[in-house]
């Protein structure tokens, strides 16, 4: 390994993190993962492992994980429509140029159910932004 290690571990998980102490100050110069707490990220819960009292160190590292995290969520989120949006426009040409009739008997319902279904979404949501609703 190289450079100094990070005084925290994050294992991420679904909806959070498993929250470790970085511990290499030990006698036997080996490094250990000592877990503090369990972090619900959906609804901002930190919950101390077992005994442990959080220090202000570990809630501030905590709560720098959370926001770190938050941004990374969001960043994918905006990410995987884009990819929608091309994997759309790919769609479009494939069922123009490429698909059998088989194929387009295949996926058209449910294509155009997921379609049609979005396109209700955004046009209400549209709605409710220019109404100010």
């Amino acid at each position: 390994m190289t450079g100094a290690l990070p005084s925290y571990y994050f294992r991420v998980k679904d909806n959070g993190a498993l929250v470790f102490r970085v511990d290499t100050a030990n006698r036997q110069r080996r490094l250990d993962l000592d877990q503090i707490a369990t972090v619900n990220i959906n609804n901002g819960q930190v919950k101390p492992q077992g005994d442990t009292d959080l220090t202000p160190a570990d809630k501030a590292a905590i709560d720098a994980w959370m926001a770190a995290r938050k941004a990374t969520l969001a960043t994918r989120d905006i990410d995987d429509i884009r990819r929608t949006i091309d994997h759309l426009n790919l769609t479009a040409h494939w069922a123009q140029s490429r698909a059998s009739d088989d194929d387009l008997d295949a996926v058209t319902d449910d294509l155009l159910l997921a379609m049609h279904d979005l396109r209700n979404v955004l046009v209400r949501k549209r709605s409710d932004r220019l109404t100010g609703k």
